[in-house]
């Protein structure tokens, strides 16, 4: 399996900026899609995540600004980010929960793509 991300980049504050993530490989299911960050110095954190059937869960701080969405049929997930702020620069992560045809769940990660907020 593995996770394929794209839409990062350098944007300035109050702009957009859209994040995609498509899973690949030996799926039987996916059970749920999100988005990590790390920001320098700091520890990953969640930012927003959402099950197969689409219940949304956001961290706080992005709340308002950011929405995910899925599309089950391409198992990808996107992240549409706006009112961008400073303190959302990070490399930002995908993950997900994915069973195989073998019943195994386990989580996978897709590489880091970078976003850069300026001020």
């Amino acid at each position: 399996v593995q996770l394929q991300a794209f839409g990062g980049g350098l944007v300035q504050a109050g702009g957009s900026l859209r994040l995609s993530c498509a899973a690949s490989g030996s799926i039987f299911s996916i059970d749920r899609m999100g988005w990590y960050r790390q920001a320098p110095g700091k520890e990953r954190e969640l930012v927003a995540s959402i099950t197969s059937g689409g219940k949304p869960n956001y961290t706080d701080s992005v709340k308002g600004r950011f929405t995910i969405s899925s599309d089950n049929a391409k198992n990808t997930v996107y992240l549409q980010m706006n009112s961008l702020k400073p303190e959302d620069t990070a490399v930002y992560y995908c993950n997900a929960w994915i069973t195989n045809p073998g019943a195994l769940t386990r989580s996978y990660w897709g590489q880091g793509t970078k976003i850069t907020v300026s001020s």
